[in-house]
């Protein structure tokens, strides 16, 4: 946070990325390689044929508790929008709108699509084949499953410390971001700002985030990111209306 975006923040994320590669390139090596080629193909075309429907799906004809996933998740990642929105922006300026969509939209999109094809096929092929239920089993605690799924694979400790890493990495660069974003509103935009600022909103945010951990756990942080996200729902019409008018 202290040393803005050229250094810290685009280090780290440089990090992140190169370690996110090694292990997902291991588990596609080490894993079913060949049928995961094949779940790739399969899971994009049912992603864009059923990217309308599931855009629009809010879970009304199904159970109370059936919809949960909705709100733990889809709701839930939509609030994250209006900081990665400026973030993303601001990291942006100077690039053409085609090299934005292919480098902020596309290629995400495919990564996310691999990245989800490697993990998520692979836990279903190995509990099929060699876990025998085992790792369905452990579906139910989330924190333990990733290193439950390691333990199907060569060096499952170093894997296991390796994503330790990588998932602090990635909430240490989405917290700067975070506060990045912050610092630039209050600044109004300016492209520098004092290095106590930036900390200043970087302590706050790890400040809250402590606060509401200790007060009401997971689902209270959760609670407070859509109270707090709503109201910028609205502006963020607004600005794609700005956005469609000024393109």
């Amino acid at each position: 946070a202290a040393s803005e975006l050229g250094n810290g923040v685009r280090r780290l994320s440089e990090l992140n990325l190169a370690l996110a590669f090694l292990l997902l390139a291991f588990v596609i090596i080490a894993g079913p390689t060949v049928f995961l080629l094949q779940a790739f193909s399969e899971n994009v075309g049912d992603y864009l044929s059923n990217l309308v429907s599931l855009s629009f799906r809010t879970f009304a004809y199904t159970p109370p508790n059936a919809s949960d996933w909705f709100g733990n998740w889809t709701i839930q990642y939509w609030a994250w929008s209006p900081f990665v929105g400026m973030f993303i922006a601001r990291i942006s300026r100077g690039r053409t709108v085609r090299q934005f969509v292919i480098g902020v939209l596309i290629a995400p999109t495919l990564f996310n699509l691999l990245w989800m094809t490697a993990f998520g096929n692979t836990a279903i092929w190995l509990d099929t084949h060699a876990a025998m239920g085992k790792l369905a089993q452990t579906a139910t605690n989330v924190d333990a499953l990733l290193f439950r799924f390691f333990d199907f694979f060569p060096g499952s400790t170093a894997l296991s410390w390796m994503a330790i890493v990588l998932i602090a990495v990635f909430f240490i660069t989405s917290a700067d971001s975070g506060a990045f974003v912050i610092d630039t509103i209050a600044s109004r935009g300016a492209a520098h700002s004092p290095v106590w600022q930036r900390l200043f909103w970087a302590a706050v945010l790890g400040a809250t985030a402590a606060i509401l951990m200790l007060a009401g756990g997971l689902k209270a942080l959760q609670a407070m990111t859509l109270v707090a996200a709503l109201p910028v729902a609205i502006i963020m019409v607004l600005l794609c209306y700005g956005l469609w008018r000024g393109m």
